[in-house]
C-alpha cells in the first residue's frame, strides 16, 4: 500500500512523493485523509533546519501533526467502522520516511488509540491539535488562567477564547504585527509599546522567542508565573536578580493529552468553542511545497491547511 504524503528531504527540500506504508495490524485503522495543517511553529524549524536535537527526528521526513479525514479500514481490534470521521495527531507508518509527525498525507496507518472521533466535515477538523495544546496550557486545578497573553496567531487566539469560556477576565494579548490584531473576540490585542502593566499574575507566551522571557519577568507581580506554551529553539536565559525579586515561577506547557483533545472536541462539538477565523490560507495537497513556503513566509498567513480530497 502506497500513501502521497509531503516529504521534507531536508531544509526547505520539499516535495509530495509516494511512500510505501506499513501494514495495519489489528488495533490499527486506515485513514483518508481530507484536510491537514501546517504547523508554524515546529514543523517551521524542521524546514529551516534549526530544529534542535529531538526523539525520532531525521529527513526524509513527513511533517504534519494535524490531520482530519474518513476511516476506509478498521482493524478487528478496533472500535471504528468505515465511515467514521476522525482527526489523527500524525502517524509513524512509512517504511522509508521518518513520522515522527506524519499526518501531511492522503493515507494514514494508525493506532486506532491515538484518533478520536470528530463530527466537523470542513477544514476547522484539523484545528483540534491547536485546540487541545491551548486548553491543556489551561486546564488544571493548579493553573492560573492568563491575563496576558503574548502573540496573536491562532494558538494565541484559542487561548484567549478558552480564557473567555472558563469565565476568567478577558486577557490583554500583546501583538507586534498590527496585520495580526484583529479579530478579537471579547478581549483586547496591543502593542507591548503601549502596555504599561507590571503585575500580570500568569502571562502565557506563544510566541516562541526566547529573547522575550526578560521582559516579561519585569511584567508579572510578585509570585507571578511565566507560561511557556510557545516551542523555542534557542537556548532560555534570563538574569536571575529579577526573578529572585519577583519569586518568579516558569513552568513550561508540552502538547496535550488525550484528555485534551476529548474536551476540546466536545467544546467545539456544543458551539462553546468556536474555531472560526482561524484558517486564512487553503491549497492543494499537490502545492504543498508552495504553500509551506507560504506559510512560514507569510505574516498575513495565520493557518494554512492542504487539501487533499481527490488524490487517489
Amino acid at each position: 500500500m502506497q500513501a502521497t504524503a509531503v516529504t521534507l528531504k531536508g531544509p526547505k527540500d520539499l516535495d509530495v512523493t509516494k511512500l510505501d506504508l506499513a501494514d495495519p495490524k489489528p488495533g490499527e485503522i486506515i485513514v483518508k485523509v481530507a484536510h491537514s495543517g501546517i504547523s508554524t511553529g515546529t514543523e517551521k524549524l524542521f524546514w529551516t533546519g534549526e530544529m534542535p536535537p529531538f526523539p525520532g527526528m531525521g529527513y526524509p521526513l513527513v511533517p504534519g501533526y494535524e490531520a482530519a479525514g474518513e476511516v476506509i479500514e478498521a482493524g478487528a481490534e478496533t472500535h471504528f467502522k468505515p465511515g467514521d470521521r476522525v482527526f489523527v495527531p500524525g502517524a509513524n507508518c512509512y517504511k522509508d520516511a521518518f513520522g515522527l509527525f506524519g499526518g501531511a498525507s492522503n493515507l494514514l496507518v494508525t493506532d486506532a488509540a491515538r484518533a478520536i472521533e470528530i463530527d466537523h466535515t470542513g477544514p476547522e477538523g484539523a484545528l483540534l491539535a491547536l485546540a487541545a495544546t491551548a486548553r491543556h496550557a489551561i486546564a488544571g486545578l493548579q493553573n492560573t488562567p492568563p491575563d496576558l497573553i503574548v502573540g496573536h496567531g491562532v494558538l494565541g487566539r484559542l487561548l484567549a477564547r478558552l480564557t473567555c469560556l472558563c469565565g476568567a477576565p478577558a486577557p490583554t494579548v500583546w501583538e507586534i504585527d498590527p496585520g495580526r490584531r484583529g479579530g478579537a473576540e471579547g478581549y483586547q490585542v496591543i502593542s507591548p509599546d503601549d502596555d504599561p502593566r507590571r503585575d500580570y499574575e500568569a502571562i502565557f507566551d506563544v510566541s516562541g522567542s526566547a529573547a522575550i522571557l526578560p521582559d516579561l519577568i519585569g511584567r508579572i507581580a510578585k509570585g507571578g508565573e511565566i507560561v511557556l506554551a510557545g516551542f523555542y529553539k534557542d537556548p532560555i536565559n534570563f538574569a536571575f536578580p529579577p526573578a529572585f525579586m519577583k519569586e518568579a515561577r516558569l513552568r513550561v506547557s508540552a502538547e496535550w493529552d488525550r484528555d485534551d483533545l476529548v474536551a476540546t472536541r466536545d467544546l467545539v462539538s456544543s458551539g462553546a468553542l468556536s474555531l472560526d477565523g482561524l484558517i486564512t490560507r487553503r491549497a492543494a495537497a499537490s502545492d504543498a511545497a508552495k504553500a509551506y513556503e507560504t506559510a512560514f513566509t507569510d505574516t498575513d498567513c495565520l493557518k494554512m491547511i492542504l487539501d487533499w480530497e481527490g488524490h487517489a
